[in-house]
């Protein structure tokens, strides 16, 4: 069988600080000749490229994909994940190699790709289609079931500038899983959307790979990715370190013990912030400590804290929420004080921090993430939003006074109980063990 995907030696190379204007035709061709004259005769006409830093954000990649196979990709922010989708979806191409994808090829790289924000949803939907070479009765064919998957029948005929950054994901990522295409390439861009969507989403994918669709998948999801994926590929400063089964390269990658260190981070210009927020980096820091306010590994039962400093250019009513995950991205608990409004009467402020406590922290000893994000509570607007913003350790205790503890087997979560003998024989067993 013939790999529906072959990369050969794929390298894009960028330069640090360049912002190069549009050129035309003509442009292009001189510089071709005057490189070529360059060559020729050693000429120095040439721009001076060599004064600006050089960065390479993929190098050498080569790897085939099968087809139905369902490819995960996984590594740091940084890695080179997002570039490479662009460029075997030919938003961008390559300094070095080649890329041969033989199919239709169906993307969703970021909120607004393909989109053209003055047409209505509906508008867009056909357009999406037609550029994938698909005929009208085809789009038609698919139209209902990709409006009613978006949950955007009342905005169908909207202009999609008008939309939520959750509406337009929802819509791309509908059209993107129901045109008939023979590769997806999706980028992580799911975490835009709200909890059930995100299922919703994840739900969709793995029917798309059991009707034997090419997925290629980046995500930080390491629990989806194990779940979705036949097999996957490590990327680490833009190249590959292992293509292997999910579970072994999920296990290589947790094992890095990447970007941030346990229990602070600095989130001023934090790399996984998300833009579908309404103001960017007014969170500046994440702090997670002991109940004895030092930053370090939390034991088990102990009282955790996080404080979050955040600073905005108008007055707000702060709400923080954050979500626990294992190292694998698997949601443990959730916390937001959206629920609880224990700070909804507070005065508006600035900056300052928001500071939650958990009495008994109920976690095995292991390696923590959290996702967080900030609100205004007077009007329940998204201002920041950050994935794997800070890690944290968790080490063993003596909780239950026995010197055990459950196996991690059962689950990252451990919680005490209150037991008591039930039954006709209640009263003989107390008086059985009193004697």
């Amino acid at each position: 069988m013939e790999a529906i995907v072959k990369a050969r030696g794929l390298g894009k190379r960028y330069y640090i600080g360049e912002h190069l204007p549009y050129r035309t035709l003509r442009e292009g061709i001189v510089e071709a000749f005057e490189a070529a004259a360059s060559g020729l005769f050693g000429s120095t006409t040439r721009r001076d490229s060599h004064a600006r830093e050089m960065f390479w954000a993929i190098r050498d990649m080569s790897f085939e994909v099968m087809p139905g196979e369902v490819v995960g990709l996984v590594g740091g922010n940084g890695a080179g994940k997002s570039t490479l989708l662009k460029i075997l979806s030919r938003v961008t191409t390559p300094t070095t190699g080649s890329a041969e994808l033989n199919g239709r090829v169906g993307t969703l790289l970021e909120v607004g790709t393909g989109f053209h924000l003055e047409l209505s949803g509906r508008e867009n939907v056909y357009l999406s289609g037609a550029i994938l070479g698909m005929k009208r009765a085809e789009i038609a064919r698919k139209f209902d079931q990709i409006v009613d998957f978006a949950g955007v029948e009342r905005f169908v005929d909207t202009p999609v500038k008008h939309y939520s950054s959750g509406m337009h994901v929802r819509l791309a990522f509908a059209v993107a899983a129901h045109l008939e295409t023979e590769i997806l390439l999706v980028d992580e861009v799911l975490a835009v959307g709200d909890a059930m969507f995100q299922k919703k989403c994840l739900g969709k994918m793995g029917d798309v790979a059991k009707e034997g669709r090419t997925i290629l998948f980046v995500s930080h999801n390491m629990a989806a990715v194990e779940s979705l994926c036949s097999s996957a590929m490590l990327l680490q400063q833009g190249q590959i370190t292992a293509i292997d089964k999910p579970g072994r390269v999920v296990d290589q990658y947790s094992r890095l013990g990447i970007e941030q260190s346990a229990g602070r981070a600095d989130l001023s210009a934090h790399s996984g912030r998300h833009a579908g927020a309404h103001q960017s980096r007014a969170m500046t820091e994440v702090v997670v400590s002991a109940g004895s306010g030092e930053i370090g590994p939390v034991r088990t039962g102990q009282k955790l804290v996080v404080e979050v400093k955040f600073d905005f250019d108008r007055p707000i009513r702060p709400c923080l929420g954050f979500t626990v995950k294992t190292e694998r991205g698997f949601g443990i608990f959730h916390l937001s004080d959206r629920y609880e409004q224990q700070l909804s009467s507070c005065a508006p402020v600035r900056s300052g921090s928001v500071i939650c406590e958990i009495p008994e922290l109920p976690l095995l000893p292991g390696r923590y993430w959290l996702d967080i994000w900030l609100e205004d509570a007077a009007v329940w607007a998204p201002l920041d939003m950050i994935q794997d913003a800070v890690a944290f350790d968790v080490t063993s205790s003596d909780l239950f006074g026995s010197g055990r503890l459950p196996p991690a087997i059962f689950g990252p979560v451990v919680q005490r109980g209150v037991w008591r003998l039930g039954g006709s024989d209640e009263k003989s067993w107390g008086r059985a063990n009193r004697a």
